[in-house]
Parts: structure tokens; C-alpha cells; sequence
């Protein structure tokens, strides 16, 4: 859905999401718009793949309680650390990384997240789609500068990627793993997705913006428009609030960050591979030309390259391409 919200609808969302019927005439009366606007407003946000429920003589409501994002409340949970954070909280924008990477090249400063309850073109890795859902979804974007140049990034995605595993593993007795290069996966299927953009110079300024959407809870029409097997956190019985949920990612991706500035990907590849979802398995690479190449996933470098033991025995790095799985199970 690309087009833009009413500027009341979010507003009014708030509002219906306190458990309580509100009559149309009281919301028009509060809004200062007619009842048929309200009527418009809440259709537009059954299109957007919200439950409304609309009950004749009682009003409007929605059905299930909605965290809604708070800067101010995500601070507090992160103590000391919050300080470290400009958190910029969005009704609904394109995407969180177009919106931050335009930032960015304004001047925007370390540390400058934007997080969004909507995303109207959210984007993932090689030009997809990321389908957020409002109240359904944890979806944002961070901003870092660095003074070593684009060559010390490295392996940046697959540290994102941990930090946000072990985020998730604070509260999940259902393990997230990492699927290289930068998704999260719970049983092989896909609970959040990394998206990082770097731009600078190779030795001199340089930053990144590192996007990461993550599945809190899909209704079967949001499963069905993913082309891929998908979980969320409250089939796992993961119950945290979002604010507290994105609380956690800022700490470990803080702890994580700082390691990264000095010492590289290298410093965590052991843990990296302790959550190596495909380590061992016969799996296939489509490279980025469209080529395909079939062998064994055997872990990452030091640099994050994925490396694969090919049917002649022979291990090889990879910057680039996706793996999947090889059902035939053939080594």
C-alpha cells in the first residue's frame, strides 16, 4: 500500500487502541472532522491490513492492544546508554533507510535512528519488498559515521545481524539463528531482515545506515504476501513490548559497535558462527550474476565472507549472493 495515511489516522489509531468502543460522533467531535472522514480514515486503515472492529450503536475499536513506539520510553528502558541514541519516531514514511540515508547526507549525526509504524515501500536485500505491519512490526534504521573509510565496514551487516539474535535471545526459548548474509531465521523461516547502505570514502569519511525489520506478530493475509516461509514473535511466546524489544537491539548494537570500530568482524566471527543456522549443510549460492554454485556451507571468514566447500573439496569465500537450502541433502 504506497499511498499516504491520512494525517489524523495514526492519531485515531492511538486512540482505538485503549481496548474501549468510541462512537464515530465522539472521534468526529475530538478530531474536528465529519463522521464519514472517520469512516474514510478507518478504511483506510482496513487496507492497510488492520482490524478495526465496528460494532452498530457502540463505535469503533481495535482488537488487540498496540504498543506504540515511544523515543521517550525506549530511552528510559536503555538507562545511561539512551544517550548515545537520537530516536526519531515516525507515524509513516517510505522507507526507514531512504528517509535516514537522506539524513545522513544532510548531516545528520551518529547515532540518528528513525523507526517507523509504517512503511509505505519498506525495502529489502536486491530490491525486495519488507512488509511491515503497523502495531506488528519493529522496523528501523540507524546512522553511523566512520573515519576509516568504506574498506573497515566489512562484515558490518553480519555484527547487525548478531546483535539483533541476541536481542531476541534475551526473551526466546526458541533460538534465533543467523542465515549469512543478514537474516535472522527461527527453524528456517524468517523472523527479521538486516539491510545495510554504506556511502563515504574508501579511507576517509564514510558511514552506514543499517535497517532492520523484524516480524512481531502477521495476521495470514501479511504471511501470505511474503514469498518466503516467515515466524513472528508471538508464535515463539516472545511477549516483550516493542519499546523494550528495540531497547535491547540499541544495547546490543551499541556493545556490538564499539567492538566493530576496533577490531573489525574478526572479534566476532566465533560468536557468528555459534549461530550459524546452515553450518554443514549441502546448500546452494546464487551469486549475483545469476550463476549458482553447489557445495557445503562451511561458516564465515574473518572478513564475514561466506565460505563454501565445493564438490571438488575446495573451500572458497564469497562476498556476495543468496543460500538456500538444498533439499536433496547431497554433500
Amino acid at each position: 500500500m504506497h499511498t499516504r495515511p491520512h494525517k489524523a489516522l495514526f492519531r485515531l489509531l492511538r486512540r482505538l487502541s485503549d481496548g474501549h468502543f468510541h462512537s464515530g460522533q465522539a472521534l468526529a467531535d475530538e478530531f474536528g472532522l465529519s463522521r464519514s472522514s472517520i469512516f474514510n480514515i478507518l478504511a483506510q486503515a482496513e487496507s492497510m491490513g488492520l482490524t478495526i472492529h465496528a460494532v452498530r450503536g457502540r463505535g469503533y475499536r481495535m482488537p488487540e492492544p498496540v504498543e506504540w513506539l515511544d523515543g521517550e520510553v525506549v530511552t528510559h528502558y536503555m538507562g545511561a546508554e539512551g544517550r548515545n541514541y537520537t530516536i526519531h519516531v515516525l507515524d509513516s514514511v517510505d522507507s526507514t533507510n531512504t528517509a535516514l540515508m537522506a539524513a545522513a547526507l544532510g548531516g545528520a549525526a551518529d547515532g540518528t535512528l528513525f523507526c517507523a509504524e509504517h512503511q509505505r515501500t519498506g525495502r529489502g536485500r536486491r530490491g525486495r519488498q519488507w512488509h511491515s505491519v503497523v502495531g506488528g512490526s519493529l522496523t528501523f534504521s540507524i546512522l553511523w559515521r566512520f573515519e576509516t573509510g568504506l574498506q573497515s565496514l566489512a562484515g558490518l551487516s553480519l555484527v547487525v545481524g548478531l546483535a539483533i539474535a541476541r536481542a531476541v535471545n534475551r526473551h526466546s526459548r526458541h533460538p534465533a539463528r543467523l542465515k549469512w548474509p543478514n537474516d535472522i531465521l527461527v527453524d528456517y523461516r524468517k523472523l527479521a531482515g538486516i539491510l545495510v547502505e554504506v556511502q563515504g570514502d574508501m579511507n576517509g569519511p564514510a558511514f552506514a545506515v543499517a535497517g532492520v525489520g523484524l516480524n512481531v506478530r502477521l495476521d495470514e493475509l501479511q504471511r501470505d504476501a511474503v514469498d518466503q516461509a516467515v515466524v513472528d514473535l508471538v508464535e515463539m511466546g516472545v511477549t516483550v513490548g516493542r519499546n523494550q524489544l528495540l531497547a535491547d537491539c540499541l544495547q546490543e548494537l551499541h556493545a556490538a559497535l564499539n567492538i566493530f570500530r576496533q577490531h573489525g568482524f574478526a572479534a566476532f566471527r566465533e560468536a557468528w558462527l555459534s549461530l550459524d543456522a546452515y553450518a554443514g549443510r549441502a546448500v546452494a549460492l546464487t551469486l549475483p550474476d545469476s550463476r549458482s554454485v553447489q557445495g557445503v556451507a562451511c561458516g564465515v571468514d574473518e572478513t564475514g565472507a561466506f565460505l563454501l566447500c565445493d564438490m571438488q573439496s575446495i573451500l572458497r569465500p564469497y562476498n556476495g549472493g543468496e543460500i538456500s537450502l538444498r533439499l536433496d541433502g547431497a554433500r
